[in-house]
Order: structure tokens, then C-alpha cells, then sequence
């Protein structure tokens, strides 16, 4: 197995990266967090991505940041903080900018920035081993990672809070029911039910899947007659697409439409 932080691939239009701590349950240190920022770009800048796949290898997706390094040097934890987090956020602000759409695919430990993580996706699978915790007031920590943009826009201000303040742990099916995740599905099948899904979404209009999912994503900072806008202006720009050329013939044809993301 490769000893690098962060495994990458690329296979008929599905991007695969997985976390690859799996003797720490893949949690998070500065070399992972810069190799995942030029994974990212190096994805992005290879072209023919079209959809994202996150996952951890061994036993956890991820538990949390490595707390190693504060504890090594105390003095100097806001510099190690940065150097962490930088290149965290900048790649999440890639992945959100971009027309992939990004799946977690979860299991067993899903803390701290693991579970940021896992919030900044656009679909999370969970197998049904699956325990969350945001864990970062337990080390008197704030948030980091999008999790306190995309927590209470998936659950709602007061439980939000709850999740936040009291760290307590959700398994699969409280998350499920939370709307933390979409899919709970058996431990075993994890990976199986993952593929399929990737496979759906890599089948799609990923140019039109980007423009849905800034809008979605954008819709909380503008008013409705802002967002009517923005909805017009990206169905037309979409309508200038083959894809949206193939999807309207194929439905007068009465056939499945042939979309090749663009």
C-alpha cells in the first residue's frame, strides 16, 4: 500500500480520493491537507471529472484532525491551525466551485473535520456503522472545514447547536433521520452502493449539475427575486448546451438522452 496521505484516481469519468491514514483513522495533518489541496487541482486540471468520490481507508473515515502537532508545540497552535486549515478550505472552496458533484462515501469514525467534511459533499452514503461527532468544543475547538455554513442549512439552526455545542455521538440512523446523510445502507455493501451511484451521477450533465448545485448553494445569499435571476440566467446558459440539445430530443424521441457533461 502506498504510504501517501491521500490516494488518487481517475476511471471512466468517476475521481476516487481517499484518505490514507488508516493508522491514525485518516485524521487530518498539515501534509494530508496540502496533498488533498493538489489532488484537487491536479483532478481539476486533468479534465473529464465528473463526479467526486471521498473515502477513508481501514477502519474510519475520518476521526477528526491530528491534534499531535498542537500538542508538540503549544505556543505556537495558531500557526499550526493555519497551516492546517488553509489548504483544507482551499480545496473545499475548488470542490464547491466545481461541476462534479461530490459523494462521501462513510464508515465507522466520522469526527471533528472528518464530519466537516462529510457535510461539505453533495450526497453522503453511511454504512450502518457509521458514528458522527463534531468533537471540536470537546478539545474547547471551534469549527473549521464549511461546518458552520453547511450544518445548519442541512439541519436548522436549534439542532445545529445542539450538534455543535454538546459533541454527543449520531449513529447511521439518527443521521439519516437528521438529514446529515442520504443512504444508510449495510457495512458490507458500502462500497458496492457507492459505485452505483457514482456511476449514475458520472452517466449525467455534469456542466448542468454544476449549475445546480451553486444555485443551490448560493440561494441563501440572495433574495428571491436575485435568485429568480440567477436561475434564468443559468438555464440559458445551459440551453446553449449538447447536452441540453441531446436531453431535449431524446425526450420527443422517447429514448434515454446520451449526455457527455458538456
Amino acid at each position: 500500500m502506498s504510504t501517501d496521505p491521500i490516494l488518487a484516481s481517475l476511471d471512466d469519468g468517476i475521481a476516487r480520493i481517499r484518505f490514507n491514514r488508516p493508522s491514525a483513522l485518516n485524521a487530518i495533518d498539515v501534509p494530508m491537507a496540502e496533498q488533498l489541496l493538489a489532488t484537487v487541482k491536479r483532478l481539476q486540471a486533468a479534465g473529464g471529472v465528473r463526479v467526486i468520490v471521498l473515502s477513508g481507508e481501514g477502519r474510519a473515515f475520518m476521526a477528526g484532525g491530528d491534534l499531535r502537532a498542537f500538542h508538540a508545540d503549544p505556543q505556537h497552535a495558531d500557526t499550526t491551525a493555519r497551516a492546517l486549515i488553509d489548504p483544507l478550505h482551499a480545496a473545499l472552496a475548488l470542490l464547491a466551485a466545481g461541476d462534479a458533484p461530490v459523494i462521501a462515501s462513510l464508515h465507522g469514525a466520522v469526527a471533528g473535520a472528518g464530519m466537516s467534511l462529510a457535510l461539505a459533499a453533495d450526497l453522503a452514503i453511511a454504512a450502518d456503522d457509521t458514528v458522527f461527532n463534531m468533537a471540536y468544543a470537546r478539545i474547547g475547538a471551534s469549527l473549521d472545514a464549511g461546518s458552520s455554513w453547511a450544518l445548519p442549512r442541512l439541519v436548522g439552526l436549534r439542532r445545529a447547536m445542539q450538534i455543535a455545542l454538546l459533541s454527543e455521538p449520531i449513529d447511521a440512523a439518527a443521521a439519516l433521520a437528521l438529514g446529515l446523510v442520504n443512504r444508510v445502507v449495510p457495512a458490507a455493501e458500502r462500497e458496492a452502493e457507492t459505485m452505483v451511484l457514482a456511476r449514475r451521477l458520472a452517466a449525467g450533465p455534469t456542466a448542468a449539475y454544476g449549475r445546480i448545485r451553486r444555485l443551490l448553494r448560493t440561494s441563501h445569499d440572495r433574495d428571491l427575486g436575485d435568485q429568480l435571476r440567477a436561475e434564468r440566467d443559468a438555464f440559458a446558459e445551459g440551453a446553449r448546451t449538447r447536452d441540453f440539445t441531446d436531453g431535449v430530443a431524446a425526450f420527443f424521441e422517447k429514448r434515454a438522452p446520451r449526455f457527455g457533461g458538456d
